[in-house]
């Protein structure tokens, strides 16, 4: 399997280092790109569409954890890309360490050396050859990733914990009400509005599931399509339509919401 791959660090030799060293233990790995900034990662990622982006997580501009949430929006809206696997490049740090090794995505120590280098690709590789043996997409825009960006950027920037959505101000007919977060059981968008379906009602508001996405808490809602957060507490089940899609349905509420590629290894086993 042909992997390719982009490197995004702003030191110029820490990315000449790590491109020596995975071309010492990962000789067919292919470096399609390098970037030196998370803007540009994001953009060689748009351009490229890996299988792999290795992150430097303190970047100027735009931090690799900010880069990293970005490249699964990306993910999320593509339908002919299934996303990559993050791996972030980082100095030594305990609780970040603690954090890669919950399995969402994989690190590299500075300074690269050839033998944690070599321990990290073997769990890369084992990985992405499960995901492809099973046909599964990486978990770059699922929740557990987003879980993880968030804790990640809180140790970045300790005490810019995000203020947690818990009213929908939104259009209902000809008035505006509130909606407590809690009652919705699904947000979609289109072009222009997104629908807030409780219930008892159906409302518009203008924000987008990229903006909801970082308000409400990753807990509670789930992104399932590029176009669709459902709130986890109103899952009834999921089922499979004779497409071989998943289906997820709600309480409360006939509509039966796709799952995109990107987003099946939520609902595993089903």
């Amino acid at each position: 399997m042909n992997i390719r791959a982009v490197i995004a660090d702003d030191e110029r030799l820490m990315r000449e280092q790590l491109r020596a060293r995975l071309a010492e233990v990962w000789p067919e790995l292919e470096i399609v790109a390098e970037a030196k900034n998370g803007i540009e990662a994001v953009e060689l990622t748009t351009q490229h569409r890996p299988d792999l982006v290795f992150l430097d997580i303190r970047m100027p501009g735009m931090t690799g954890v900010e880069a990293a949430r970005q490249i699964g929006q990306l993910a999320a809206g593509d339908d002919d890309w299934d996303g990559c696997e993050i791996v972030f490049i980082t100095a030594y740090d305990q609780y970040a360490v603690e954090a890669f090794e919950q399995g969402v995505v994989d690190y590299v120590l500075k300074p690269a050396e050839r033998e944690r280098l070599a321990l990290t690709v073997e769990r890369i590789r084992k990985r992405l050859a499960q995901r492809a043996a099973s046909n599964e997409a990486p978990p770059v825009a699922g929740p557990d990733m987003q879980q993880l960006l968030q804790k990640l950027a809180l140790q970045l920037n300790p005490g810019s914990a995000p203020q947690r959505l818990r009213w929908i101000q939104a259009t209902v007919g000809q008035s505006i009400q509130m909606i407590p977060v809690d009652d919705v059981l699904f947000f979609i968008s289109d072009e222009k509005y997104t629908r807030v379906q409780t219930a008892t009602i159906e409302a518009l508001i203008r924000k987008p599931i990229k903006e909801l996405l970082e308000e409400l808490d990753p807990n509670q809602f789930w992104q399932i399509h590029r176009s669709t957060l459902v709130n986890t507490q109103a899952i009834s089940g999921v089922t499979r339509d004779l497409r071989g899609r998943q289906l997820v349905s709600v309480k409360g509420h006939h509509e039966k919401l796709e799952v995109s590629r990107s987003f099946t290894g939520l609902f595993k086993g089903m």
